[in-house]
């Protein structure tokens, strides 16, 4: 297949479509992006590299970095995990209080704010130093020991992080937050935060493409086990409350922030990043989505 032809042609057509969607203004910095910006990056298994447009300029990766920080919780404590945070679609916007009380506690997924919370809170009980094991871990999967965090997003997103805190201090009531409020808040901003390309995003999911090892060397970073359960997290609770909408119209596990990117992966074929910061009402890039779904819709390849 001509992925390179296909990535063009679909990039031509998401070009010329109209740029709907809003940015991400109540982060203050994300406000500051380039509403038109556009990119796409695909990586095989086959080791084929083929992007298109700004898929090497940086973008704030936001909800993205919840992956990571699954994988590397998960890669360390095991199928413990689950005792702290579900593997449920919530149905609501990630960053929701509703169901925390009647769930004494316990976030429907990892995805949410309120999971991705847990998950910061579990690595700093475990981690000397979690800000730099985190990024060394990010920096292993993608081959890029570059990578670092924006302390202006970060700052930024602390800044009007009101209701992340409300989700921290009543989780830390119920009983599933150990460590303190403050400190697992930082360690979530910060994570946020984490700058990479298109290229460099799909070069870093590529692992779940591949059975959970690295392509470049065949390092393990899941097992096979934990990698389908990272993708099945994916499909259903990785884009909020319009998960369901990206199975129906994509068809991929995937992952987006609202940075406007997304992450999507082929089991056994490929990982995409495409870049698009403008959103829809559910907080996923507008284009993005649109750009993925022409994507599989000319392949004729998704998991289903």
């Amino acid at each position: 297949m001509n992925y390179k032809e296909i990535l063009e042609r679909v990039m031509n057509n998401v070009r010329a479509e109209k740029s709907l969607g809003k940015l991400a203004t109540y982060i203050p910095e994300l406000g500051n992006i380039d509403p038109y910006k556009l990119g796409v990056h695909l990586s095989t298994v086959n080791n084929l590299d083929v992007g298109s447009g700004d898929n090497q300029e940086k973008l704030s990766i936001q909800s993205i970095a919840k992956v990571f920080s699954l994988c590397l919780a998960y890669k360390m404590v095991g199928e413990s995990i689950w005792k702290r945070v579900d593997v449920e679609p919530s149905g609501n916007p990630f960053n929701s209080l509703v169901q925390l009380e009647a769930d004494n506690g316990i976030p429907r997924n990892p995805f949410i704010n309120a999971g991705a919370i847990v998950i910061c809170d579990i690595l700093i009980s475990h981690l000397e130093r979690p800000k730099d094991a985190f990024l060394s871990f990010v920096k292993e999967i993608s081959d890029n020991p570059e990578l670092t965090f924006c302390q202006k997003i970060a700052d930024s997103e602390k800044s009007i992080g009101y209701r992340n805190v409300a989700l921290c201090n009543f989780i830390k009531s119920l009983g599933n937050i150990k460590n303190e409020p403050e400190e697992v808040l930082d360690f979530y901003f910060c994570l946020c935060s984490l700058e990479m390309s298109c290229k460099e995003l799909a070069q870093a999911f590529l692992f779940l493409a591949n059975g959970g090892k690295k392509v470049s060397d065949e390092k393990e970073i899941l097992t096979k086990s934990q990698t389908k359960r990272i993708n099945a997290l994916m499909q259903t609770c990785g884009f909020y409350d319009e998960s369901g909408e990206f199975a129906f119209e994509v068809g991929l596990p995937g992952k987006s922030g609202v940075g406007g990117g997304i992450v999507a992966v082929f089991p056994g074929n490929y990982s995409i990043a495409v870049w698009s910061p403008k959103l829809n009402a559910k907080g996923n890039s507008y284009k993005g989505m649109m750009f993925l779904e022409m994507f599989t819709t000319e392949t004729e390849a998704s998991i289903f």
